[in-house]
């Protein structure tokens, strides 16, 4: 608790004030009690004088001897006579120096009184500065939650001051930066749909003119111009949807619950591979877009299909308990593998491997997809070896937790 109540900034600078306040009422008193005792008097000569106002004796005083307070001397006479004089001290009024005039009520209550008052008059002045500083953090942590309109009250002019008009033009500036981020990618949105329409118009005539063309011996060539088609028409695709993605639209796709065992038997059958369940007996389901998840599964399945020498399987199984279930989702190839210093990047967009032919097709950006597909889901993506050679391709996705 006082840890808590001591983090402040004003109640740092307050104790310390308390502090600096107390040190000086003590140092003030040392002094005031130093100078009730009076310095040591130097040798002085002392004069007895009789009733006429003869000198009938002198002394010199013995400042080494004392008589509690007091003084004491011996005096010769001028007959020869020996006297011993004696000057004690007044006594003090009953307490302590603390207690003495002139003030009345007492010197050490009088410090006491005013430090109190220096501690209580300083509170509010302090206050006051630290308040003005806890409103520049909460504005702070206004704007770095996201809300770019957060601005800071500029009062007077000292380095508080200052310090939030700095910040309110830093501001400003950061979110006319991030308005025109915005319409830039509307802009680049808006780009993409209509390039999207124009390129695929001459693609839809190129390839309603191959089919009109008659087959013989240009059926080979027919066949390449028809693959490259299709090849760049899924790049138009997929780079659309990795336009949407990396912009994060959140309305673009919204979540559903998917049968996810559904949807990898259909893409399985599409492209003759084999799904196994062995570890499952019941259909997986979970949160998520159903076309971003099929487009997750199909582009997996492809890359298998377009490296492996064999057959192409796909397992589906789940992780976890309770709010740490995830589904599995493992595609294995029989094809050359991944080197381990290339498993990281072969998820970048439009990295292939090297070695990477032509004839094996694609466009580079099938499994940057299927990562951004797969973070948007808030699971994770990575490759392994596969036992027996070959590649494995692991998706995990969080599940609700069980009911």
């Amino acid at each position: 608790m006082w840890s808590r109540f001591t983090s402040h900034l004003y109640v740092r600078i307050w104790l310390a004030v308390v502090a600096t306040v107390v040190v000086l009422a003590f140092l003030v008193g040392a002094a005031w009690q130093l100078s009730t005792d009076p310095p040591q008097l130097p040798i002085r000569e002392v004069l007895v004088h009789n009733a006429a106002g003869e000198v009938i004796g002198r002394a010199q005083t013995r400042p080494d001897r004392k008589l509690g307070d007091g003084l004491e001397f011996d005096v010769l006479t001028n007959d020869g006579q020996a006297l011993n004089l004696q000057l004690p001290r007044p006594k003090r009024p009953p307490g302590s120096s603390w207690n003495r005039p002139p003030y009345g009520f007492g010197f050490g209550w009088m410090l006491g009184l005013v430090a109190l008052a220096v501690a209580l008059g300083a509170y509010p002045i302090i206050r006051r500065l630290t308040q003005r500083l806890e409103g520049l953090q909460r504005g702070v942590e206004r704007w770095g939650s996201g809300d770019l309109s957060a601005r800071m009250a500029v009062q007077g002019s000292d380095e508080v001051a200052f310090l939030a008009e700095r910040f309110n033009h830093a501001a400003e500036r950061i979110e006319t930066l991030m308005e025109s981020q915005k319409a830039l990618l509307a802009s680049h949105k808006s780009l993409l749909a209509n390039a999207s329409h124009e390129l695929r118009s001459p693609l839809a005539r190129i390839r309603m003119g191959l089919e009109l063309m008659g087959g013989g011996a240009g059926s080979t060539q027919r066949a390449e111009i028809s693959r490259s088609i299709n090849e760049l028409d899924q790049l138009i695709d997929e780079i659309l949807l990795a336009s949407r993605l990396d912009t994060r639209q959140a309305d673009a796709e919204p979540f559903e619950v998917v049968d996810l065992t559904g949807l990898a038997a259909e893409e399985c059958a599409r492209v003759q591979a084999e799904l196994g369940t062995a570890t499952q007996t019941e259909s997986l389901t979970l949160q998520g877009s159903a076309r971003l998840l099929r487009r997750l599964i199909r582009n997996l399945l492809e890359n298998a299909r377009r490296y492996s020498t064999g057959e192409v399987s796909l397992e589906l199984g789940q992780t976890g308990a309770g709010a740490q279930r995830r589904a599995v989702i493992r595609v294995n190839d029989h094809g050359p593998g991944v080197p381990p210093d290339q498993r990281e990047r072969i998820f970048e967009p439009f990295y292939r491997l090297p070695g990477a032919s032509e004839r094996e097709g694609g466009v580079g950006l099938g499994l940057a997809l299927v990562k951004s597909i797969t973070e948007r889901h808030g699971g994770s993506v990575r490759c392994e070896d596969r036992p027996g050679g070959g590649a494995s391709f692991v998706v995990e996705l969080p599940m609700p937790a069980a009911a």
